[in-house]
């Protein structure tokens, strides 16, 4: 019998000792139940919920039935159903209290929802997306938006976030490069560490995704094998997955959906176990990627039953089935009672989920049931704090890609009265959606609910304007695939009878074929979706003809090849699904009340079939002799333009050899050159000349973004490990080399200002988890006018 009371909930000052007692009290059935989720329908009437059934789920048991012993976790209590923030937290208060009187022990279920461009809820901010955070090179900004986040979860009784995604973009056809970061290791581990300092730092459990290697799927497409050597996976795959966990604290990974040469990641314990846990120390939760468990069978192909995919998993080291019961639930303690698993298995990953479950404060005896919302009786998830911030991002994440001259001077900004008569035109002039990602909720979720009204906010790119300049001559061309002849006619007489024309080009985003960027939306090639293409044609036709200035505007989701555009427009401006306030963010731009500062964290591809591609590649990869096709981009990675110009002097290293376990400094002085204050992103890439294994051509280092008023100067120093030179070298070690490195400081990964030659000196080294992975920036202002005076990349903790 039981020596643990009914209900009791364990001390939390118990700490690993109220783990192992619970370990050793509970039943086997006990102890699968702490290792699911439960997707719950919180749209049901009065105070109780139910499970949402799904088409793998095999479970047809009632509410009462699946939390009878137990819950480890609740699956988006807010992110189903439009459901007012209050409301839900009161159906979850009363979730929690079913859930701890129904079991022994009375423990609560750890909640998790989606926060990939803020939380996933109804009513609640929508941020701009991870591809627009790499645009802003400013790790700090998204630390601050992230804790917003995080603020915002705790309130409503979240306990972790299901974000950020780590995944290193390698093929642009992939629908979900909108969720990545970038194309760049650095970037999106520097990024995406201060995204989970954010999340942790307010007690919410960031969760990295998806481990390991998802975004190089063989042809963009979702879900599809990967075809990758265990260097790339090394080298370009793993570090940010790496930085996240030892600089940022995250607590939990997901696996990813896809195979490496035949191994799926839900599989695989060389990675989920060896790699992780073993060299790494990983000590957090591995969770399943929805439905990945089932997938082992279900696609994959590698197991018999639900039961043969739940030892996999286990096995491996998957902790938490997510998003509901698959196979954790009865085909597991089957396998169990017939042998072919053993207990302590279940028993380990038992141990993780209830040491989790103990940061959070879910096994206090002091633990409340009621989210803090509903001590104040209501909650605003998108209060002006959220909004100004959220506009903020958006303008240092819009990148200016081109500003030809126009009328005798830069065609942008538009400057008061200056425009003339403005016209706005294109398939997203007037579309709120233009705006948000995939995993906005009212993009995620409020699609499917076309009789409920969008819970915030979204200002179009054509009503933002028409509050700021009165008159505004507009035509909707249709959608992002689709366009009549009339639309495009109407659209042509605009740009033809207005002094300056906007043309607004891109993405809606959607999941699974609704839309044309997204989960599950990947494309065929980089041509613009639809009949985009040809219409931008005919209307910067008859724009030309008039003498009409052009602005393409390109709201995406990925990048598009611009090449027959970017002579033909006068200036051109991307920006990635940038929020709530993205339109109004553009207009600041547009109109020179923000600066644009925002770099290209994907290369911008001169033609559409020029795939797979990214800056970071191999000699042979660029352009060469021994290939007619140039794949060379037409705006590389970290380009971005400006509406003031900036000056590079004083450049120095500090020594021109260095020991093969020593540091460099580099440093040069930045200086505004031009009459309006604004903001460079000073980049230092890496170039390893001769490598006993084919190198990168370049490889981005280091990066800070310098704020800098009319005339003023900073100084700028990177110091430069020996460790950042490393790589994966023959004997599939992680090696320092010694030999020529080049150390380039500059403007993109196209632009070069200055370039250092360092030696390194000594004997080849051989560097792991614990080399050193960042490269600390310091920006000193020498003048009293310089502002925003630091921007680092996270430092080590």
């Amino acid at each position: 019998m039981s020596s643990v009371a009914q209900n009791e909930v364990l001390p939390r000052d118990a700490g690993q000792d109220a783990v192992e007692r619970l370990v050793r009290e509970m039943t086997l059935e006990e102890k699968a139940a702490q290792l699911v989720g439960v997707w719950v329908n919180a749209s049901t009437d009065g105070d109780s919920v139910a499970p949402l059934q799904s088409q793998l789920a095999g479970d047809d048991r009632s509410w009462d039935e699946v939390i009878s012993r137990g819950l480890g976790q609740i699956t988006r209590m807010y992110g189903t159903t439009p459901l007012e923030p209050v409301e839900g937290a009161r159906r979850l208060a009363a979730a929690q209290e079913q859930i701890m009187a129904a079991s022994r022990f009375g423990i609560p279920a750890q909640v998790h929802e989606e926060c990939l461009a803020g939380l996933a809820a109804w009513k609640a901010t929508a941020f701009p997306v991870p591809l627009a955070w790499g645009a802003t090179f400013n790790p700090d900004l998204v630390r601050m938006m992230a804790g917003r986040i995080a603020a915002g979860m705790r309130s409503l009784g979240v306990h972790q976030g299901l974000a950020p995604v780590l995944d290193v973009v390698r093929d642009l056809r992939w629908g979900r490069v909108e969720e990545t970061i970038g194309e760049d290791p650095y970037l999106v581990g520097t990024v995406a560490t201060a995204y989970v300092q954010g999340l942790e730092s307010a007690g919410i459990v960031a969760t990295l995704k998806h481990f390991v290697g998802y975004s190089a799927s063989r042809a963009g497409r979702n879900h599809a094998p990967v075809s990758m050597g265990p260097r790339e996976l090394a080298d370009v795959m793993l570090p940010p997955f790496e930085m996240a966990i030892r600089h940022g604290g995250a607590r939990s990974v997901m696996h990813a959906y896809t195979d490496i040469d035949g191994v799926p990641a839900a599989a695989n314990p060389a990675l989920l176990t060896t790699l992780l846990r073993d060299e790494w120390g990983f000590t957090g939760t591995v969770v399943a990627d929805y439905f990945g468990v089932a997938f082992l069978h279900h696609t994959h192909g590698v197991a018999a039953d639900a039961g043969d995919a739940a030892v996999l998993a286990l096995q491996a080291g998957v902790d938490v089935e997510l998003p509901t019961v698959n196979c954790f639930g009865e085909p597991l303690l089957q396998r169990v009672r017939d042998g072919a698993l053993d207990e302590s298995v279940i028993d380990t990953a038992l141990r993780r989920v209830l040491r989790q479950k103990l940061e959070a404060g879910l096994l206090s005896p002091g633990f409340q049931p009621a989210p803090p919302a509903l001590a104040g009786g209501q909650v605003d998830l998108d209060p002006p704090g959220n909004r100004d911030l959220a506009r903020l991002v958006a303008g240092q994440s819009l990148v200016l890609l081109s500003n030809r001259t126009f009328d005798g001077g830069p065609a942008l900004p538009l400057l008061p009265g200056g425009q003339g008569s403005l016209g706005i035109v294109g398939p997203l002039a007037e579309d709120p959606f233009a705006m948000l990602g995939c995993y906005s909720f009212d993009a995620h979720v409020g699609a499917s609910h076309p009789d409920v009204p969008m819970g915030i906010s979204v200002p179009t790119v054509a009503g933002a304007a028409s509050a700021r300049f009165g008159t505004v001559h507009s035509s909707v061309t249709g959608t992002c695939e689709a366009a009549s002849e009339e639309q495009v006619l109407e659209a042509c007489r605009v740009a033809s009878e207005v002094d300056t024309c906007v043309i607004v080009v891109g993405d809606n985003a959607g999941l699974f074929g609704r839309g044309t960027s997204g989960e599950g939306n990947d494309a065929a090639d980089l041509r613009l979706p639809g009949d985009q293409h040809p219409m931008l044609d005919r209307i910067l036709a008859a724009a030309s003809g008039a003498g009409t200035r052009t602005v393409l505007v390109v709201l995406s989701g990925r990048p598009y090849a611009l090449g027959d555009f970017a002579e033909r427009a006068d200036a051109i401006i991307q920006g990635f699904f940038p929020g709530e306030e993205g339109a109004e963010a553009l207009w600041d731009v547009l109109t020179g009340v923000v600066n644009p500062s925002g770099k290209l964290p994907v290369s911008i591809p001169r033609t559409p079939g020029g795939q797979p591609g990214t800056y970071l590649h191999s000699r042979l990869a660029g352009p060469s002799e021994v290939s007619a096709l140039d794949p060379s981009p037409l705006y590389g990675f970290g380009h971005g333009g400006s509406y003031t110009t900036f000056g590079f002097s004083d450049h120095h290293c500090s020594s021109r050899s260095i020991p093969t376990s020593g540091a460099v400094t580099i440093g040069c002085t930045v200086t505004n050159t031009g009459v309006l204050a604004g903001a460079e992103v000073v980049q230092l890439y890496l170039e390893d000349p001769v490598g006993e294994v084919v190198r990168p051509v370049r490889e981005l280092i280091g990066y800070t973004r310098v704020e800098l008023a009319a005339g003023a100067s900073a100084a700028v120093e990177f110091t430069v490990h020996a460790d950042r030179t490393s790589f994966t070298g023959l004997g599939m070690e992680r090696i320092v080399a010694p030999g020529l490195v080049k150390l380039h400081v500059s403007t993109s990964s196209t632009t070069d200002v200055h370039t250092h030659d360092v030696i390194l000196d000594g004997e080849r080294r051989v560097v792991g988890f614990q080399r050193e992975m960042l490269t600390p920036a310091r920006v000193t202002p020498s003048s009293s006018a310089a502002r925003g005076a630091a921007s680092e990349a996270p430092r080590s903790q």
